[in-house]
């Protein structure tokens, strides 16, 4: 049982198959019973991120497209924990963006899970492992001091 912190690149990965879904589906399987916890945007870039594999030549059909979407929200009502994004997280965001090589949404990925691991630390928890498939993100988590874990090397 671990805690993770996944940002959009990893938990599509739960929703569509492409390199890493193994592993995330490892992670995030109830039986696992890690906790997984989400930035609440990530609801608006997996939706896109479905869309657009749905728009792709051979890529999701709108059915497939449809029931993905329709599962990934139950599960962030039911099963996922996810961490609202308030003023605090845009602060610590936008310092990250002048540290490190990072885009506007994967600098509040990043903020959200910094600060998550700051209040589940203060409960007890151990440290989130922050899982990411985008190496600039996974450098600036492992700058910050968070373990990293990318699901597409996984052997």
């Amino acid at each position: 049982m671990a805690d993770y912190f996944l940002d959009a690149s990893a938990v599509v990965k739960r929703y569509a198959t492409e390199p890493g879904s193994e592993r995330i589906l490892a992670i995030t399987e109830v039986a696992a019973g890690n906790a997984i916890v989400l930035a609440e945007l990530t609801l608006v870039e997996v939706a896109a991120a479905l869309a657009a594999k749905q728009r792709t030549p051979r890529g999701l059909s709108l059915k497939d497209r449809d029931r993905a979407l329709s599962r990934f929200l139950q599960e962030c009502a039911e099963q996922f924990l996810l961490f609202r994004v308030e003023r605090d997280v845009i602060d610590q965001a936008v310092e990250l963006t002048q540290k490190h090589r990072l885009r506007g949404y994967d600098a509040v990925q990043l903020a959200s899970a910094i600060l998550a691991n700051r209040i589940l630390m203060e409960q007890g928890h151990s440290p989130l492992t922050f899982v990411a498939a985008d190496s600039d993100l996974l450098s600036a988590a492992q700058a910050e001091g968070l373990p990293i874990e990318d699901p597409t090397q996984q052997t």
